[in-house]
Formats: C-alpha cells, structure tokens, sequence
C-alpha cells in the first residue's frame, strides 16, 4: 500500500474582496493614480 503524502503548496496568489476591489476601482476613478501606484500603494500582485 502506498504513502501519499499531502504537500502543501503555498499560494502566491491573493483572493481580494469585492468591496475591496471597487473601492480601489473607485479611488482610480476619482483621482485618476496610476494603475502601477495603486498597485504598489496595496501590494496587488500581477499587471
């Protein structure tokens, strides 16, 4: 009989809440920061 060992896997991936993306979405809109400055202002990972 086999040993299957479960291996975690660490995600790199962030899951963000609707009500988190709108408000960024919101704050682009309104003051019209850059998409890499918000990006970096809340470490959203990916382009």
């Amino acid at each position: 009989m086999e040993n299957k060992e479960s291996k975690y896997v660490r995600r790199t991936q962030k899951d963000y809440t609707m009500a988190f993306k709108l408000s960024v979405v919101r704050e682009y809109e309104e003051t019209h920061v850059s998409l890499g400055e918000l990006s970096s202002k809340y470490g959203i990972q990916g382009s």
